[in-house]
């Protein structure tokens, strides 16, 4: 599938005026900073994915048991279960579980950042690295192991600690 073709990543509702949805939807939106509710969807339908893979994966009752740890070990790397869950627990999660796992949230819930916007904005603007290369994408799922190389890019203006936008408590 080609990137430039008209399909989207993400299901929109099926009722779109429901008032404790678009509520609910406005909170968490404003709660990590993201630009629309696009990103938001798109984390749902990313979620809905995970649990309709474990779905698929408990009915089929041992049959696939490699393509199981496979799929555990891909959301542990990320940080997204913890080493000791399930796949019943894939069932259980939420879609603060998927933002969490942002870029953009881990910048700010890092203290890179005084805001989820801002920490979009230093991600935009080019002054955050990860495992040493300069990323650009908020929405970028982090993995837990790489999340420790976090940093501003030595030659961004807010690699010195005494710049006036930097956060203050840092780590």
């Amino acid at each position: 599938m080609a990137l430039g073709s008209n399909t989207k990543f993400y299901e929109t509702p099926n009722h779109p005026f429901q008032g404790e949805r678009i509520a609910d939807e406005s909170n968490l939106v404003s709660r990590y900073g993201l630009k629309n509710k696009e990103e938001l969807w798109r984390a749902q339908s990313e979620l809905r994915g995970y649990r309709r893979e474990a779905r698929k994966l408990l009915g089929s009752a041992g049959e696939h048991e490699t393509e199981a740890e496979e799929f555990l070990a891909r959301l542990k790397r990320y940080g997204t279960l913890n080493e000791q869950d399930t796949l019943d627990d894939v069932l259980s999660l939420d879609v603060t579980d998927v933002l969490e796992r942002r870029l953009q949230t881990v910048v700010y819930r890092k203290g890179y950042a005084n805001t989820a916007e801002q920490a979009r904005q230093f991600i935009v603007h080019g002054h955050i690295t990860l495992d040493g290369q300069r990323v650009t994408r908020p929405s970028m799922k982090v993995e837990a192991g790489v999340e420790s190389t976090l940093g501003f890019d030595e030659n961004s203006s807010l690699a010195d600690e005494l710049h006036p936008e930097r956060a203050e408590a840092q780590e």
